[in-house]
């Protein structure tokens, strides 16, 4: 596939600012280019935003993993760093929203995007915020158009999430400055042993004053930019002043699984009515206390036998496998065919703070054969096999 071609871009006061003229052209150039049934977008995009020293590069490998992406994240700075690109720019021109949206379109639709991409460095400009709402307009009517039909597993429901790592003006500053001092001694070590690749060098990581103005240029342009979009799309602030630990919790707790979100809404709708684990265990404490005190008042006689059952013929075995923290048990004793008695074995060992599960096997035993039509005759054996789990012993071995 060639390169999208860049141009040099007029002057600021003659370049078209009406995101509807540059995005339809493109759009419609992508069509004639691919055909439509081939303009297969990322299923999920995060937009990455982030101030000077916020952390984006260290913790952009931590995010793909979260999310499950295992294609490289798309750098704009990078992806508009081509021949075409440069020649541009060294022409003395700007790098127009045109030329970065054509860009950018053509990466997206790169297989290695299909579930998931992470965009560093877009949208940056109002045209390109516009832009960003149109193309998610065509990605969802792709996915509505070809729904249900052979080609839908292509045309998946898009999700686009915003995602800022925040650090305050302060501490941009410090970290930009850390980051040129790092930068300065590495760079003479390559030098001194001949070993090693120098680093890239900003000036305004050797400079308070321009790290400042970096920071500020960011809330201006891109943070406006990206906060725009809070409304249309998912946002995510995250606080990355603390450790890189912390910050790792901060982003966990933003972007953990939400099936309201990812899942097309036709299956979200049949799913939705199944209750999700944390809804179950929420009360599950409480619950276990009612049913204990009700086993007591309601039936102490079988409550008690159950008791009696456990101590006599499991804990004995539980207690061989104590290093193990694991036990399985097989039991005829009629007590446990006694539905209301399984309840209460499960329930009293779970309030011992054990985990029983009990399966039920039942096995045909052989007991006479009709010797004139040579039918087998069997009895069924009810075999209740138990296991139990719990937090084993540690052995310190020397």
């Amino acid at each position: 596939m060639s390169e999208p071609q860049a141009t040099l871009a007029p002057s600021a006061d003659l370049e078209i600012k009406d995101a509807r003229i540059i995005f339809e052209p493109i759009w419609d150039d992508l069509e004639a280019e691919y055909g439509r049934e081939h303009l297969r977008f990322p299923k999920e995009i995060i937009l990455l935003g982030g101030a000077p020293g916020s952390g984006k590069g260290t913790n952009t490998a931590f995010i793909s993993k979260t999310r499950g992406l295992t294609c490289e994240p798309i750098v704009m700075s990078s992806l508009l760093d081509t021949p075409a690109m440069k020649a541009v720019k060294d022409a003395g021109g700007m790098i127009g929203d045109r030329e970065v949206l054509t860009a950018l379109l053509h990466e997206l639709l790169k297989p290695e995007y299909r579930d998931g991409v992470i965009l560093d460095g877009f949208p940056r400009t109002t045209v390109q915020v516009v832009c960003l709402k149109m193309l998610y307009e065509k990605m969802t009517q792709l996915w509505r158009d070809h729904y249900g039909s052979p080609l839908a597993g292509h045309f998946r429901q898009p999700v686009v999430q915003i995602l800022v790592l925040f650090v305050d003006e302060r501490e941009s500053i410090a970290r930009q400055l850390k980051r040129g001092r790092e930068a300065r001694a590495h760079n003479e070590e390559v030098r001194r042993t001949q070993h090693g690749i120098l680093l890239e060098k900003r000036a305004t990581d050797f400079d308070e004053h321009l790290a400042g103005r970096r920071y500020r240029v960011f809330k201006e342009q891109t943070w406006d930019a990206l906060l725009s979009l809070k409304d249309v799309f998912h946002y995510h602030l995250i606080n990355a002043q603390g450790s890189l630990a912390e910050v790792e919790q901060n982003i966990l707790r933003e972007l953990e699984y939400q099936s309201s979100l990812e899942l097309d809404p036709l299956t979200y709708n049949r799913l939705r009515l199944l209750p999700v684990a944390s809804e179950i265990i929420i009360h599950a404490r409480q619950e276990l206390v009612k049913r204990l005190d009700g086993y007591e008042l309601n039936a102490p006689e079988l409550f008690q036998r159950v008791v009696n059952f456990i101590e006599d013929s499991l804990l004995p075995v539980i207690r061989l496998h104590a290093i193990s923290g694991h036990a399985n048990l097989n039991s005829e004793d009629p007590l446990l065919q006694e539905p209301a008695a399984l309840g209460m074995l499960i329930d009293i060992f779970s309030e011992r703070g054990y985990h029983a599960v009990v399966d039920v096997h039942h096995i045909e035993i052989p007991e006479r054969v009709d010797l004139a039509s040579g039918i087998i005759h069997c009895r069924v054996k009810r075999i209740h096999r138990i296991a139990i789990r719990f937090k084993g012993s540690e052995i310190r071995r020397g």
